[in-house]
């Protein structure tokens, strides 16, 4: 009789949330598969998740540097998030944290929760009332999350591709949502997505130290989506290291890493485009030539931008060869 009662109020529950998807308590009803992790040697620790709801990161993914990462999910409680970095900040472990989460809070049992802390302490939650398919499990560096999955196999899968996967922290918790999505994931299907990598150590620079913050805010394929900018961010960091370079008057360097990004995505203009810049000024005009004339014909305002560039030191070739550029 009491089972009866329970899941009658759960339906109600469920029933009377407002069209925001808010609980009467304000709580976000999210039902997801997530991830968190650390790798000690490499420095990185995060989380990550897919869920059919709108813009998911924004609710269940916390990390901060040097001090863990959180995933709060089902009907979530948002304030385990900062609430935990806070308590773990202030010296508590990540089992810590978790009990008294979830000891301050009368929902506890429609709570999932999965804590990592710098350490590489483990904590993690599956509330009794959470939607099945509903469960977890706790490795060595890592916890793995789901519930309102199509099957048991859900979580499994997640654990097992993360053991096996090698390389950035990013990617082997890509893996685990991939093999998430792979055994039937949510129930519902997909939506949203985010992956959040910190280091370990906090320099006190939190514009370093926040290595990756991607999201995938609202997609029929989440998952794919979160790989393909997990892709396009690594092109990226090449690129960002080619204009390091351009500042050093590094143009070896510059033009291997734009290079890089270029091999990455061939048909990326940007990337071409600063290729050809690099090319140019270590004397290689024949080479960038063409470059830059497949790039005007695509976009005159790229034409307008090697004039600007020309003038604030940027593009250093002389008056003629900028000539020869520029009429391509």
């Amino acid at each position: 009789m009491n089972n009866i009662i329970c899941l009658g109020l759960l339906a109600i529950l469920i029933l009377c949330m407002p069209l925001s998807g808010q609980s009467l308590n304000g709580e976000p009803f999210t039902h997801t598969f997530s991830i968190v992790a650390i790798d000690q040697e490499r420095g990185e620790m995060g989380v990550a998740v897919q869920s059919h709801w709108f813009s998911v990161g924004s609710i269940v993914t916390w990390s901060e540097p040097g001090v863990g990462a959180i995933a709060t999910q089902s009907l979530v409680n948002v304030s385990f998030g900062p609430r935990g970095l806070e308590m773990m900040k202030s010296g508590e472990s990540a089992g810590e944290t978790l009990s008294a989460l979830l000891e301050s809070d009368e929902g506890r049992e429609f709570r999932q929760v999965g804590i990592v802390d710098a350490q590489g302490n483990i904590a993690s939650y599956t509330g009794k009332q959470c939607i099945a398919d509903a469960s977890h499990i706790a490795g060595k560096n890592y916890s793995v999350q789901a519930n309102m999955m199509l099957n048991k196999e859900v979580v499994p899968a997640m654990s097992k591709a993360f053991e096996n996967s090698k390389g950035p922290l990013a990617e082997r918790m890509l893996a685990a949502l991939k093999a998430a999505q792979k055994a039937g994931g949510d129930i519902r299907g997909q939506q949203s997505a985010a992956i959040l990598v910190v280091k370990t150590k906090s320099s006190g620079k939190l514009w370093e130290d926040r290595l990756i913050d991607l999201r995938v805010e609202d997609h029929p394929q989440a998952v794919n989506e979160i790989e393909r900018i997990l892709k396009v961010f690594r092109a990226y960091e090449h690129m960002n290291n080619g204009d390091l370079a351009i500042e050093k008057n590094d143009e070896a360097a510059a033009l291997e890493e734009y290079g890089a990004a270029q091999n990455m995505f061939p048909e990326n203009i940007e990337m071409k485009y600063w290729t050809a810049v690099s090319l140019a000024n270590i004397g290689k005009i024949d080479d960038a030539l063409p470059v830059f004339k497949e790039i005007f014909a695509k976009d005159e305002n790229w034409r307008e931008l090697t004039r600007r560039i020309a003038v604030n030191g940027m593009l250093t070739v002389s008056p003629e060869n900028l000539n020869l550029i520029l009429v391509q």
